[in-house]
């Protein structure tokens, strides 16, 4: 077994929510900035203004960028070439979980899910959620999002068959952005799962949110599909804050998965205009460098 410290692991955790709480990745800062130039409806650029404002406090004053702190989510790749104890990766991210909730501090915003008795340390069972995965290097890679509730709350998953066709996928996601309307704080990113299974796909959603914005799939066929919807949920007229506007979304991400040949699942996870992340990558002699 290595000698090393996971103290670094928690604490690295505990500045990952922090920081993603109040620092706006570049790549969100300079898509709304676009958004805006792009707006021509007077109340959509006095929502942008004030955007804006709030992004000014929080870099001047290191507070945080929205009052909802989410629910932490940390993706993780496990490097294959240094033998990281994935145990106790887990332990320390759910501890630096707790920590910078207490020690920052700021509102917790997990729940039990029946007596909604909320022990304000944003752990508990089935908190926080982690996404596992592996690479050839040898390094610890934690992406952390703290995901809030008014985007998370117009979330849909659907069941279509292949007969329904492309177009009834299409359908589907502007829909479910349409009726969500101002409760997800647009203009965020909107994350759509298309293909594998019931539960997956709801992962795949999730996974397009935390890409870079604009960040095309490899797939062309899926990255046309992409700009396609984007197309078609601005020319929606909800707008920021769902007041009306040209731009309703930031960006659509579509993360895809081989599926069944008679089913075809889709899911759809809208992010707020606090495109939220943050990420540190970890090295075997316990250097951290934090980025998004």
């Amino acid at each position: 077994m290595s000698d090393f410290d996971y103290g670094i692991v928690e604490e690295a955790a505990k500045q990952l929510y922090i920081k993603a709480l109040c620092d706006l990745p570049p790549d969100v800062r300079e898509a709304l900035k676009r958004a805006y130039a792009r707006e021509t409806k007077p109340t959509a650029r006095s929502v942008y203004e004030a955007i804006f404002k709030t992004i000014e406090t929080a870099d001047q004053k290191h507070t945080l960028i929205c009052q909802d702190t989410g629910l932490p989510l940390y993706k993780v790749k496990i490097g294959s070439r240094y033998a990281w104890n994935g145990y106790e990766i887990k332990s320390r991210l759910t501890n630096g979980t707790r920590r910078a909730t207490q020690e920052f501090p700021f509102r917790s915003s997990s729940t039990h899910p029946l007596l909604r008795v909320n022990p304000q340390t944003s752990v508990g069972p089935g908190l926080p959620v982690f996404y596992w995965d592996f690479s050839e290097d040898d390094t610890l890679d934690i992406l952390m999002a703290p995901k809030g509730s008014g985007s998370e709350n117009v979330s849909k998953m659907q069941m279509f068959t292949p007969a329904d066709g492309v177009k009834a996928v299409k359908k589907f996601v502007l829909d479910t952005v349409v009726n969500g309307g101002g409760m997800p704080c647009p203009p965020g990113i909107i994350g759509v799962g298309f293909g594998g299974t019931a539960d997956l796909v709801a992962k795949l959603a999730k996974d397009a949110i935390l890409r870079p914005v604009g960040q095309r799939n490899p797939d062309p066929e899926i990255a046309t599909m992409e700009v396609e919807l984007e197309e078609a949920i601005n020319s929606s007229g909800v707008g920021a804050m769902g007041l009306g506007g040209d731009v309703t979304t930031l960006a659509v991400h579509i993360e895809t998965a081989y599926t069944h040949i008679t089913q075809n699942p889709v899911a759809v996870n809208c992010q707020c205009w606090p495109a939220r992340r943050a990420r540190a990558v970890i090295h075997p002699d316990g250097a951290v460098e934090y980025g998004y």
